[in-house]
C-alpha cells in the first residue's frame, strides 16, 4: 500500500498498520477509515452500553482491532482469498468478526450475540461502515445451532473470550462444516485447557490442531490462537441445552 493510503489515518494507528502488514493483510485507506469510525462508535456507545472495559483509544487499536486480525495468521490462503462463511460466536462488541469483515470484503460474516443491546450496536456499526458482507444475528449458540440452515453452515467459526475450550468447542463445532476450522484467540497457561479440549473435540467430531503463537511486538503477552478442524459432522445431541456446556463441560 502506498504511503498516501496511510496519510489520513489517526496517529495512534501505527501498530495496526504495521501489524496488519506483518500478518499479510495490508490495510487500504477505506479500511483504515472504517476502523477509525468503528472506534468512534465503540467508545460513544460504551458510555451507556457495557461493550468493553478497554477505553483507551490506543488500546482499542491493539487489544481489539489488531488482536482480531491475528486470526488471519491461522488461515490457509484458500480461506483468506475465498468467499469464506464466518460465524463469530459470542461476538460482543464485534471481536474478532467485525475487523475480519473489514479486512476480508469477500467473506460473509455473521456476528452471533445473545444480548440485545450489543446486537443493536453491531447492527449500527455494520450500517455506519457500509459493510455489505456482515450481519448481526441475535440468539444463543445452544439455540441457534438447532435452527434450519445453521448447522454445519460455516467454513470458519471464531470465538474470543467466550469460555474455556471444552465449552467453547461445544458452542462452535455444530456450526462448522466438515473440513472447516475453529479459531479461538486466548492467552495464559493453557495446558490443562488443551488436554480437556482435545477430549471434548473428539466427542464433537473435531480435532485440535497445533496452536499458533502470536508474535507481533505490540501484542507480546503470550497470546496464541487455538485451532480445531471439523473432521465429521458434529453429533446431533450437541450443543446441549443452555447451561449444560458450562456446568458440565465435555472432556473433563
Amino acid at each position: 500500500m502506498s504511503v498516501n493510503a496511510h496519510a489520513g489515518a489517526p496517529a495512534d494507528f501505527g501498530p495496526l498498520i504495521a501489524g496488519a502488514t506483518a500478518l499479510g493483510v495490508p490495510l487500504t485507506a477505506q479500511q483504515l477509515d472504517r476502523f477509525a469510525r468503528y472506534r468512534e462508535l465503540l467508545l460513544a456507545w460504551n458510555a451507556h452500553v457495557n461493550l468493553t472495559a478497554i477505553t483507551a483509544p490506543a488500546e482499542v487499536v491493539t487489544r481489539h482491532f489488531l488482536d482480531s486480525l491475528t486470526c488471519a495468521a491461522a488461515l490457509p490462503a484458500a480461506v483468506r482469498e475465498g468467499g469464506t462463511a464466518l460465524l463469530d460466536v459470542g461476538s460482543g462488541a464485534g471481536f474478532p468478526g467485525l475487523p475480519l469483515a473489514i479486512v476480508f470484503p469477500n467473506w460473509h460474516v455473521t456476528l452471533l450475540e445473545a444480548t440485545g443491546k450489543k446486537v443493536d450496536f453491531l447492527a449500527a456499526v455494520i450500517t455506519a461502515l457500509g459493510l455489505l458482507n456482515a450481519r448481526a444475528l441475535a440468539g444463543r449458540a445452544e439455540e441457534v445451532a438447532q435452527r434450519p440452515g445453521q448447522r454445519g453452515a460455516y467454513d470458519l467459526v471464531t470465538a474470543r473470550a467466550v469460555a474455556a475450550l471444552p465449552t467453547l468447542l461445544e458452542y462452535c463445532c455444530p456450526f462448522v462444516g466438515v473440513g472447516g476450522r475453529i479459531v479461538a484467540p486466548k492467552k495464559g497457561d493453557l495446558a490443562t485447557e488443551l488436554a480437556s479440549g482435545a477430549r471434548a473435540a473428539a466427542m464433537l467430531g473435531a480435532r485440535l490442531l497445533d496452536p499458533v503463537p502470536v508474535t507481533l511486538l505490540s501484542l507480546d503477552d503470550g497470546r496464541v490462537l487455538l485451532l480445531a478442524r471439523q473432521e465429521r459432522p458434529c453429533p446431533p445431541q450437541y450443543p446441549r441445552p443452555q447451561g449444560a456446556p458450562t456446568k458440565r463441560p465435555l472432556g473433563g
